[in-house]
């Protein structure tokens, strides 16, 4: 999701311009998958990149001629260092499964490093964190062509080669396809009833701890929790509709156990997934599902990194798990998640607009959940810096109570179009806390 800024908005790269060589089959290499996929339809294929160009060598350009695949609805890149910046362009084109026709060459969002747990932090430092592209939803497919090409000129720039950019790709390229699967039935198959007389597989005790985080705000095991038609309490806004993690289908195995919480909520951070519009509504759940498995399993978070998503029509959905009243420590914007959560956006928003619906959801949202914790949506706050590329690590930095997300990192992100309209976002919502 992040683009560097370089003079006004977004780094990109060279135009992959020479022609593919046909490299050797290559093998699908399986992440280890955990035994709920059994009961819980979804998977990840993961490819090695070959090298494409002999005169750019394995360095300069990867990628892999079209092939045959598994389904999948979405598509990243990894690599081995979470600490190495992939300088270059990603493209893929895909075959869809309902009519058998290849898409035109989409670029992949290569710079989403600025989206994670913060520096020194145990999520950070457990050893399974790659290095990636944002993901891209796709939908259906049985079909993939990628081309990965090093460089730092901006896309609409002449293409160069890595002689003279000195850029090289990071170690270890990986395409990664994600099945996101069908909906989720109660984990380990069992009833709710089941789960409330106490009769759990390993399944189902995860998926009860997930309900059970938001036992105050609706019964275990519910896919949705109410929304209120007005304020009950002063400064706090009505509390939307949000769709819980079991009523978007998360497979409760795939994340640690664990909850962790940071002390408060000071701010929220909004942000675009970056993952392309072409999705409908009706999907949403298919598309957080997708970036669940691709945070968890293809980058190697603990959870999914984003606290909310909300998605075109205005839907809000529950994203890392521990309760959406309670302030769980996510990993959205490097170097200030603490005491802060991150929205997520589902689309892209460098020159399409959002919604009105989904900048509305925002608002409600904020209002809300800022308003548990006694911020104001127009105000200032302060936060330490964790580290980044905007601050330095130890630093107070003043920020909007709602912010973008390059407003703590030296990003794209939320995109222009998103970005724009948090000024109104923000006087929404504290109208709606009656301010």
């Amino acid at each position: 999701m992040r683009g560097f800024l370089a003079s006004s908005i977004g780094v990109t790269c060279a135009a992959a311009l020479a022609l593919p060589l046909t490299p050797p089959a290559a093998a699908t290499v399986a992440r280890p998958v955990p035994s709920a996929e059994a009961s819980v339809p979804g998977s990840t294929q993961s490819l090695p990149l070959m090298s494409r160009d002999r005169a750019l060598g394995p360095a300069g350009e990867q990628g892999l001629t079209r092939r045959d695949v598994r389904h999948f609805s979405l598509v990243g890149v990894v690599w081995d260092d979470p600490d190495t910046e992939l300088h270059g362009r990603v493209q893929v084109r895909t075959r869809a499964v309902d009519s058998g026709s290849w898409s035109g060459w989409q670029d992949v969002e290569t710079h989403y490093g600025d989206d994670g747990a913060d520096p020194d932090t145990a999520e950070r430092a457990s050893g399974r964190v790659r290095g990636a592209t944002a993901p891209l939803w796709v939908g259906d497919s049985d079909g993939v062509e990628v081309r990965v090409r090093a460089g730092a000129e901006p896309r609409t720039g002449p293409a160069e080669s890595r002689a003279s950019t000195g850029a090289v790709l990071p170690s270890g390229l990986r395409l990664e396809l994600v099945d996101p699967g069908g909906p989720a039935a109660p984990q380990g198959g069992a009833p709710v009833g089941a789960l409330r007389a106490g009769a759990l597989s390993a399944g189902s005790v995860a998926a009860s701890a997930a309900s059970a985080a938001n036992a105050a705000l609706a019964p275990l095991g519910a896919p949705e929790i109410p929304g209120e038609e007005q304020r009950v309490k002063p400064k706090i806004g009505p509390r939307p509709r949000i769709v819980t993690r079991r009523g978007w289908g998360a497979n409760e195995k795939l994340r640690e156990k664990k909850f962790v919480y940071t002390k408060k909520v000071k701010a929220a951070f909004v942000h675009h997934t970056a993952t392309g519009n072409g999705y409908r509504c009706s999907q949403s759940p298919s598309v957080i599902r997708g970036i669940y498995r691709y945070h968890v399993q293809s980058m190697g978070w603990r959870d999914i990194g984003y606290n909310f998503l909300v998605d075109k029509c205005g839907k809000i959905y529950e994203g890392r798990a521990g309760g959406v009243a309670k302030p769980v420590l996510g990993a959205h914007t490097l170097g200030f998640n603490t005491n802060s959560m991150g929205i997520a956006v589902l689309g892209t928003f460098g020159s399409s607009r959002p919604t009105d619906a989904s900048v509305e959801a925002v608002a409600r949202l904020t209002a809300w959940k800022l308003g548990l914790h006694g911020a104001n949506p127009r105000g200032k706050t302060y936060l330490k810096s964790g580290g980044g590329n905007l601050y330095r690590k130890g630093r107070n930095v003043r920020l909007n109570v709602i912010s973008g997300h390059r407003d703590g990192f030296s990003t794209a992100c939320p995109g222009w179009q998103l970005y724009r309209k948090l000024g109104s976002a923000r006087a929404d919502a504290a109208r709606y806390q009656g301010r």
